[in-house]
């Protein structure tokens, strides 16, 4: 590393203040597309555009037809970036932002791909169409590091530790995922709701939990979506069970006060 070059074995913020580490967690959860930069054959940049799941420890998951030119990029050379952006009114480069720089593999083995292909269906349904066929893959990125532009004067780098959920001593919870996103999706609409609304900023209903870890819980809607952060780490079903009762009094509290 030269002087120039950040150390991305630790955050380091630009300017004052800010949850630099939290507004990158969030925008990587909340990501639902990224720009795609690869390698082409000659060496050059190529850059496209990706939908985007997440594995439960926050490492980005792709699907992608071998007939795209950045699918034939990675088989070679599996390095790229991502670029998360979140949109809105006014200047673009106002609008916080995400870079990933890592390495992509594509899931081979059946027991990984169909654990990438549950997630990644959970967040684009609508995928479904074609996740299964014979062209289209699953990768799994492994995330190096991670610049964040959080706006006007708000920068901060970070290596792949400050930014992916540790799943040590949580694999309880991550085998029970599907089970309790079932629960939750059909019996508890109004409890995702109140969720959205008190810990994300999210008003209305419709909501559909995606996801869940150690960390906190994914909700979409339509092309919505939205992270509700954990007070605390849970690391099995009877832990989440406790802390999602104690969210939906904390939230009605919150939103009655």
């Amino acid at each position: 590393m030269t002087a120039s070059e950040p150390d991305a074995s630790k955050p380091s913020v630009d300017a004052a203040a800010f949850d630099a580490p939290g507004e990158a967690k969030r925008l990587l959860r909340e990501g639902r597309s990224a720009a795609l930069a690869t390698l082409a054959a000659d060496g050059a940049p190529f850059a496209s555009l990706v939908n985007l799941a997440l594995r439960p420890d926050g490492a980005p998951i792709l699907l992608m037809s071998r007939l795209a030119a950045h699918t034939r990029h990675l088989e070679r050379d599996g390095r790229l970036s991502l670029l998360i952006a979140e949109g809105g009114d006014g200047d673009p480069l106002a609008h916080p932002r995400l870079t990933l720089v890592g390495r992509a593999d594509r899931a081979d083995e059946a027991a990984t791909r169909a654990a990438l292909r549950g997630r990644f269906l959970a967040r684009h349904p609508q995928s479904a169409l074609y996740a299964d066929f014979t062209d289209f893959s699953f990768w799994s990125v492994d995330v190096a590091s991670a610049h964040l532009n959080g706006g006007f004067a708000r920068a901060a780098n970070f290596g792949r530790g400050a930014l992916m959920t540790p799943l040590e001593g949580a694999e309880a919870l991550v085998a029970a995922e599907q089970g309790a996103l079932d629960h939750m999706n059909a019996d508890h609409a109004d409890a995702l709701a109140l969720y959205a609304q008190a810990f994300a900023g999210r008003c209305g209903d419709g909501w559909t939990a995606t996801g869940i870890d150690p960390d906190g819980l994914d909700l979409t809607r339509g092309t919505e979506a939205a992270r509700v952060v954990f007070a605390r780490r849970v690391a099995n079903p009877g832990e989440l069970r406790v802390l999602l009762v104690e969210m939906v009094k904390t939230a009605r509290d919150t939103l009655s006060a």
